[in-house]
């Protein structure tokens, strides 16, 4: 089973979200292709109500923590409520594109 697969069963278990995107994003990374490493989850839950954002990226990374130990490397949340999507009159921030670190390193690693 994919990371991605096994992200979407664990919040869809966990937060019953009306909404729940799981984008992989790895390939805009310097990752070896096919890496699932860099990922964006749009997540609609009534579970999210009177939560903060902290305490809302909390929630979802202690339910994904165990990507984290086996190579997740980046996560990107975007977690609403019902009614906060309702009111969403823009779209969903996009991420910024990879500034490649490894060709501005000094050493030849």
């Amino acid at each position: 089973m994919s990371r991605l697969q096994r992200m979407n069963d664990a919040l869809s278990r966990e937060l019953t979200p009306d909404t729940l995107t799981i984008e992989n994003e790895s390939s805009h990374h310097h990752v070896p292709a096919g890496s699932e490493t860099h990922v964006k989850v749009i997540a609609v839950s009534s579970k999210f109500h009177a939560l903060n954002r902290i305490a809302r990226h909390r929630l979802v990374h202690g339910i994904l923590v165990d990507e984290f130990t086996t190579g997740l490397h980046a996560l990107t949340l975007h977690l609403y409520t019902p009614q906060e999507w309702a009111l969403q009159t823009d779209s969903v921030p996009t991420s910024p594109n990879c500034l490649d670190g490894y060709k501005h390193r000094k050493d030849p690693a």
